[in-house]
């Protein structure tokens, strides 16, 4: 009988199969509570993060940007003030949950003219070659099954010029920052998700699957396996978010 192929899933083996219904059934439990909980778990600072994210990105007026995992679209609001009414952002997700959040979101806050939806596995993007000037993709890289199939999709569909960022949690870069954090992410976080988002196995699923997300250098070489040069990135936090950066030539 041959041997089943096998992935990380926080800290456990699965199947590779099973691994994108068991990610989907983390972020369909969270999805409702998912902004409270991105507040309270970073006490607001992920907003930093993302801002100096786009910052980054370099968009401009006009530009066509993919948010990949966006979720309920804080990244794709501040893409849109960028791009403006001559641009286009297209907030696209795996999860039909997530999506609809973030969708109803954008639609309250009039958000109807420059951004699109997409529900999309981002190994294998649905869209043509040399479509966007900046794909991002945010808190989203380390959830994905195979990493290197994704970062040569994003690839794939960037204009010539265009770049990828990639905002995502990461490893801090030193030993007191890592034990502060080892013991939120694994003695606090999760009792924070049981009272607030009635969940506790799934932040600590989001605490194991950040621990297993490759280190800043390695992340760096696989987006150069992929095709991107000038690749970079960019500590924040101690390290323990990271902004990586490549372009497409």
């Amino acid at each position: 009988m041959e041997k089943q192929e096998t992935t990380h899933f926080g800290f456990k083996q699965v199947a590779v199969d099973d691994k994108a219904a068991l990610v989907r059934g983390v972020f369909d439990s969270v999805a409702g509570k998912y902004d409270v909980m991105n507040d309270l778990m970073s006490l607001g600072i992920h907003r930093i993060w993302k801002r100096l994210a786009v910052q980054l990105s370099n968009v401009r007026a006009g530009e066509q940007v993919l948010d990949l995992a966006g979720g309920t679209g804080d990244l794709s609001i501040l893409f849109e003030k960028r791009v403006g009414p001559t641009g286009k952002v297209v907030l696209a997700d795996i999860n039909s949950e997530m999506l609809r959040n973030g969708r109803n979101r954008l639609i309250d806050k009039g958000l109807i003219a420059t951004i699109t939806y997409a529900q999309v596995n981002a190994e294998c993007l649905p869209f043509a070659d040399n479509s966007f000037d900046c794909v991002c993709i945010g808190f989203g890289l380390r959830n994905v099954t195979d990493k290197m199939s994704a970062l040569r999709s994003m690839f794939r569909v960037l204009k010539p010029g265009g770049r990828l960022i990639v905002l995502e949690f990461s490893h801090p870069i030193d030993k007191i920052t890592e034990k502060v954090y080892d013991f939120y992410s694994f003695n606090i976080l999760p009792k924070i998700g049981k009272m607030v988002a009635q969940d506790e196995d799934s932040y600590r699923y989001l605490a194991e699957s950040i621990r297993m997300h490759p280190k800043q250098e390695e992340l760096k070489r696989m987006m150069e396996q992929a095709g991107f040069e000038r690749c970079e990135y960019f500590n924040m936090s101690q390290g323990i978010v990271a902004v990586h950066r490549g372009y497409k030539f």
